[in-house]
């Protein structure tokens, strides 16, 4: 059989094997296991999959990820992202839609620290859901708010979404980091922007909050010294060089370590709820880097992605409706499956051709990751959407739903933005060492 009709057949029988609600790293491993097979021999297939789990879960670069989750539970622990929230609402909560601006901004600074979607949604939503319906906020902003601010998890660094993104295209982590600063302080203003407009056109949905005195505003800015101290720690060194990727993925989870000490909220239940927690996540995100391996070796020798390569350079279209028809695939498969599932499946795939085409790899990485963050409030399986529904039970889906699209609009103007203007992604990269 043709092995690009094999690869075609597999690719069909994993998206039937994610229908029936496999978990995308075993799927992945099953069908690369069989194509291999089919393609080349039962006897080399046992051997990438012996070879591939004991190659994954040895990889010292790859000590990066649990790390980088301990430091994010560590900080969801210590309260910062709560603190960082009420310095912010102090400041900007008194303009009209002050409450969710802040909320926007407070995510944005918990995903400095956390690099989890969810673990940012399902924080702010705790902290500013009361409040904006202390202020009889509209349902649909005050929801639609947290659940778009807390994508913002996968964009600032650090980023498990990167991570993998760069162990998948081979692209330094710590570069892909820094691209992320800039393109995440864009996307966090245009979120800001969107409340502004929204209730500036109907000011009915974000009534105005509490006016606080100049002195209580900056006292405090003391609450910000942890995130910050973090941030600079973290990023600051990967910047100028001072630790690898890995060795800042140490320095940051002993950080968040010490500094949830110093706050006296380290206690034992929430040092063996950090622990456990960072063991599942790390276990699933190793799964998924296994069968995407092994899955990878299938699509190699399937030829699938030098076709594509080839069918892509006789169509003879612009490369920039070439980048536009896949950003719409991927927002398309963003209603229907999970971000990172889709990235895994597809990345193999389609990076052969981004780098035929000539796009910078760093740069296709951000647009990635902000096409990821729209399919979590994309319906109907939009996740942030469904943490946020759990929190605010008495809102209806549909409102919840209607409250990101105006968001989900501003991840669009983002995405245009940085395709005209690739600097906004690379001008940072650029000035690091050794780039």
């Amino acid at each position: 059989m043709n092995p690009v009709t094999v690869g075609i057949l597999g690719i069909f029988l994993l998206f039937l094997l994610l229908a029936m609600r496999m978990q995308i790293g075993l799927s992945m491993v099953i069908v690369g296991f069989l194509g291999f097979g089919v393609l080349n021999a039962l006897k080399p297939s046992f051997f990438i999959l012996g070879m591939e789990p004991f190659k994954i879960g040895t990889a010292y670069s790859l000590t990066v990820i649990p790390r980088f989750i301990l430091m994010g539970q560590f900080a969801n622990h210590s309260r910062m992202g709560f603190e960082f929230y009420q310095t912010v609402y102090r400041w900007i909560g008194f303009l009209p839609g002050g409450l969710s601006m802040a909320t926007i901004a407070a995510c944005g600074g918990f995903a400095a620290i956390s690099g989890s979607s969810l673990a940012a949604a399902a924080t702010m939503g705790m902290v500013a859901l009361p409040e904006m319906k202390r202020f009889k906020y509209d349902d649909a902003l005050a929801t639609g708010c947290i659940a778009a601010g807390g994508t913002l998890g996968i964009l600032i660094p650090p980023s498990t979404v990167m991570i993998i993104y760069g162990i998948l295209t081979e692209q330094p982590i710590a570069t892909l980091f820094i691209a992320g600063v800039a393109p995440g302080i864009l996307l966090t203003l245009l979120f800001i922007l969107t409340v502004y407009l929204m209730t500036r056109i109907k000011p009915a949905l974000g009534p105005p909050g509490p006016h606080f005195p100049l002195k209580q505003k900056i006292y405090s800015l003391k609450d910000t010294w942890s995130i910050l101290t973090l941030f600079v720690l973290v990023i600051g060194g990967l910047y100028t060089g001072w630790f690898t990727p890995t060795e800042a993925s140490g320095v940051g989870a002993f950080g968040a370590f010490m500094i949830t000490i110093i706050k006296k909220k380290l206690t034992w239940e929430n040092l063996t709820d950090s622990l456990a927690q960072t063991v599942r996540t790390t276990a699933m995100v190793f799964l998924i880097l296994i069968g995407a391996n092994i899955f990878g070796y299938f699509l190699t020798i399937s030829q699938i992605p030098d076709q594509l390569s080839v069918l892509t350079a006789e169509a003879g279209l612009n490369r920039y409706v070439v980048l536009a028809l896949l950003v719409l695939a991927y927002i398309i498969l963003g209603c229907f499956m999970e971000g990172m599932a889709i990235m895994v499946l597809t990345i193999p795939i389609v990076y052969p051709m981004v780098l035929e085409l000539g796009f910078d790899p760093i740069w296709f990485g951000i647009i990635i990751t902000l096409v990821m963050e729209m399919s979590l409030i994309s319906p109907p399986v939009g996740m942030n959407v469904f943490i946020i529904s759990g929190i605010a039970k008495e809102v209806p889906m549909y409102k919840i739903f209607r409250g990101v699209l105006p968001f989900w609009v501003a991840m669009l103007v983002c995405i245009i933005l940085l395709i005209l203007f690739p600097q906004l992604a690379m001008f940072l990269p650029q000035t690091m060492s050794g780039y």
